[in-house]
């Protein structure tokens, strides 16, 4: 398995930190509205990583969060008049949605800011105690110019940087540079805290940190993923915290899924171009939602249009027909087995070993659909083949979370299929339409 690691800034081959185990972490979000397009390109690219380790025989423990406590999400519950706790739970529900409905292994654990608390201060608390971090007029505030590594992900220079670069909230001029950030705010709006410091909440940088350390027992893991929007400042604050409190980067490999464009131009509310997971899934459906964003590598921009829309739509066809074609000839024949081509898989999965090559992979499950459809052209077909090529082409669909949902007939649906063939070739033609048109409406043909 080789895998581009941002740290380094080069591919690499993965060695994990317990051997046939692979511990990942993946930042969730921000709670405050409903996913959108943008917000699931990680979500199915992290899948499908964890699918390929699965494959592969690996052990994965999967966490991504959820963060349920920000400035976003005070204003969205004033606007909708509820509670912000009746706001996060309404949206996780809405992201846990779009999860089920893009057929989404959950995560092993998806843990929350707010159930995260007593572990977040006692992080802080122990950064404030070493020095890293200091308390003004009930706000915590890490400092930056401590950690001589500082920039190591995104090789941004701290000299480089401007007032308010790595801030989500104002600094009212506290700060001994304009460098630090929040590690803990103090408030008298929204939901609040009990800290040594103030009533407050926690500042976004060091949560996700915390989250690592506490369902993670080394504190240290092999794979930490994420938007690349989220590589300045949220993932080398995150480092930067880990490096003053246990003088490591958090996780051996750093992974970074590039943004979406709609049209040429960024998605933006702005521009009026936001398309909503919820409502994209409701009009193409899994496999073609999926199919698109696996198309373009994941560290290369993706840009939806038309034409690639047009495209994807008439690949997802092919294989959607020839599992409906096939799985109703095999049931008809009654000789569906579950052997299948292991080497056909493996090789679908090496290209998926080398940094997620998903179009790669996305080629060799339509070479594997040619495959199949030559075996069901010929006059004399192979039963055996063409289940093994069936199953064949279902495996691989399945390492890389592609719903395939095929009728299953009954014994009365398969004598009415057999009857109409039969009304075709003795040219009763009047009957067999007839036959037809009941086939069609229970959807076996």
């Amino acid at each position: 398995m080789k895998v581009f690691n941002t740290l380094t800034n080069k591919k690499e081959d993965f060695k994990p930190i317990r051997e046939g185990e692979v511990s990942i972490y993946v930042c969730g979000p921000t709670v405050y509205n409903h996913a959108h397009i943008g917000n699931t390109r990680p979500l199915i690219v992290f899948d499908v990583l964890r699918r390929t380790f699965e494959y592969l025989n690996y052990k994965v423990t999967f966490v991504s969060n959820f963060t349920d406590v920000d400035d976003k999400i005070i204003k969205a519950a004033k606007q909708e008049g509820i509670t912000e706790k009746e706001l996060t739970d309404k949206y996780i529900q809405a992201y846990n949605d779009v999860r089920k409905g893009l057929n989404l292994l959950f995560p092993t654990h998806a843990p929350r800011v707010t159930e995260t608390m007593t572990p977040i201060i006692t992080f802080i608390k122990d950064l404030v105690d070493k020095g890293y971090a200091y308390e003004v007029d009930g706000d915590v505030y890490f400092r930056v110019t401590k950690i001589e590594e500082y920039g190591m992900l995104s090789g941004i220079k701290v000299e480089d940087l401007i007032a308010g670069a790595s801030e989500r909230v104002d600094d009212n001029n506290k700060k001994e540079s304009t460098t630090d950030f929040a590690l803990w705010k103090k408030t008298d709006e929204g939901i609040q805290f009990d800290s040594p410091w103030s009533k407050g909440r926690p500042g976004w940088h060091t949560e996700c940190v915390v989250m690592i350390n506490d369902l993670f027992s080394e504190g240290r893991i092999d794979i930490h993923g994420g938007g690349q929007d989220l590589k300045f400042p949220h993932h080398e604050n995150e480092i930067a915290q880990s490096m003053a409190c246990h003088q490591h980067p958090i996780a051996n490999v750093w992974m970074h899924n590039q943004m979406i464009n709609i049209n040429n131009e960024k998605m933006s509310k702005s521009l009026g171009n936001v398309l909503w997971a919820k409502d994209l899934l409701k009009e193409l459906g899994c496999n073609v939602y999926k199919w698109l964003m696996l198309s373009t590598h994941y560290r290369n921009p993706l840009n939806f249009t038309d034409e690639v829309l047009g495209n994807v739509k008439k690949e997802v066809a092919k294989v959607e027909n020839i599992l409906k074609q096939t799985s109703l000839y095999l049931q008809v024949n009654q000789c569906l087995d579950k052997d299948f081509c292991k080497d056909s898989v493996d090789k679908m999965v090496e290209a998926l070993s080398d940094d997620l090559n998903t179009s790669l992979a996305l080629s060799q499950i339509l070479g594997q659909v040619k495959v199949l459809n030559q075996l069901m052209r010929v006059k004399e077909k192979d039963n055996q083949e063409i289940s093994r090529g069936y199953q064949t082409l279902i495996h691989m669909l399945d390492v890389m979370g592609f719903i395939h949902e095929t009728k299953q007939l009954t014994s009365e649906e398969i004598d009415m299929y057999n009857l109409w063939m039969e009304e075709k070739a003795n040219k009763n033609f009047e009957k067999a339409d007839q036959l037809r048109n009941q086939l069609q409406e229970k959807g076996i043909i």
